[in-house]
């Protein structure tokens, strides 16, 4: 598979499973985040300096090509496995949880400070 193609499939999964906008592998890679694994990026940055490398063609043969696929491969099969449901559900479910202890710490708060008044 053709470097550029490998990078728009894995910009297009990037996009796709994880919500991450931009133009091109290396602006989603910039601005993962987070949200990919370390061993992930490290896997896709490899791809991403040969793409500046194909760009001159005497540069090219410095490439590792195996390296790339296998690293490509690796990170392919990582973003397939995420579920975007999943993933979302899981941010609302961590914004609730949240919520939920700010309102009973405060809950706490006002009943200590009722009790403490001599209100209770």
């Amino acid at each position: 598979m053709d470097l550029h193609d490998r990078a728009e499939k894995l910009a297009a999964l990037m996009e796709e499973r994880l919500d991450i906008r931009g133009e091109g592998l290396a602006a989603k890679y910039r601005r993962s985040g987070r949200r990919v694994p370390a061993w992930v990026k490290r896997e896709i940055a490899p791809l991403i300096e040969a793409l500046d490398l194909a760009e001159h063609p005497k540069l090219l043969p410095r490439v590792d090509m195996e390296r790339i696929e296998a690293g490509a491969a690796k990170a392919e099969t990582w973003l397939k496995t995420v579920d975007p449901w999943d993933r979302r559900k899981g941010i609302v479910l961590h914004w609730l949880a949240g919520n939920a202890m700010m309102l009973i710490l405060v809950g706490v708060g006002v009943v200590a400070l009722m009790a403490w008044r001599g209100l209770l």
